[in-house]
C-alpha cells in the first residue's frame, strides 16, 4: 500500500543505517585502533551535523506545524521538538569529544563519554523515528490530500536545503 508520506518514510529508511552505525561505532570503542575510531567518529559527526540536524530543522519548520494543526493542538509536537533539542546537544557534545581525540590512547572517562553519547544518540533517534512513523505519518496519510502532501514535502526539502546552506 502506498502512503502519501512515503517520501518521509523513504528518507528515514535512508538515514536509519547511519543511526545504526552510531551504535556499532560505540561498540567498537576500545576494540578498534584509535586511528580508525577517529575516522568513524568523524563520519558519525558529519552525518549528524550535515544530514540529521538539517532533517530535524526541516521537520520543525514544515512537518510539525501541519501535524499540530491536524491534531488541533499546536503544542502537540512539543515532545518531538524536545527530542530534536536533545539530539542537537548530544551532537555538540560529540563534536567536543571528537576534537579532544588527539592523544595516543583514550582514557577511561573519554571511553565512557563517547559510548554514552553515541549510544544515547542511536537510541534517541531510533525511537524518535518510530514515533513519527507510528503516530504522525498515519495521521498525515489519513488527513492530507495529495496536493497538501506534495506541498508539505516541498516545504521540508526547501527547509532542509536552507539548513544545509547555513552550515557551510
Amino acid at each position: 500500500m502506498s502512503h502519501l508520506t512515503q517520501p518521509l518514510r523513504d528518507e528515514h529508511k535512508e538515514l536509519f543505517p547511519h543511526i545504526e552505525r552510531l551504535r556499532t561505532v560505540a561498540d567498537a570503542i576500545g576494540i578498534t585502533p584509535l586511528s580508525s575510531l577517529r575516522q568513524q567518529i568523524d563520519e558519525a559527526y558529519t552525518f549528524l551535523s550535515r544530514q540529521l540536524i538539517p532533517h530535524a530543522q526541516a521537520e520543525e519548520r514544515a512537518l510539525y506545524p501541519v501535524v499540530g494543526k491536524l491534531m488541533g493542538a499546536p503544542d502537540a509536537t512539543a515532545t518531538m521538538s524536545r527530542d530534536h533539542v536533545a539530539i542537537g546537544r548530544l551532537t555538540e557534545e560529540l563534536g567536543v569529544l571528537r576534537a579532544s581525540l588527539e592523544s595516543e590512547r583514550l582514557d577511561a572517562s573519554e571511553v565512557q563519554a563517547l559510548r554514552r553519547v553515541l549510544y544515547g544518540l542511536s537510541a534517541l533517534v531510533a525511537v524518535h523515528f518510530a514515533k513519527e512513523e507510528e503516530v504522525y505519518l498515519p495521521l498525515l496519510d489519513t488527513h492530507l490530500s495529495q496536493e497538501e502532501a506534495r506541498h508539505l514535502f516541498a516545504m521540508m526539502e526547501q527547509a532542509a536545503q536552507e539548513a544545509k546552506r547555513a552550515i557551510r
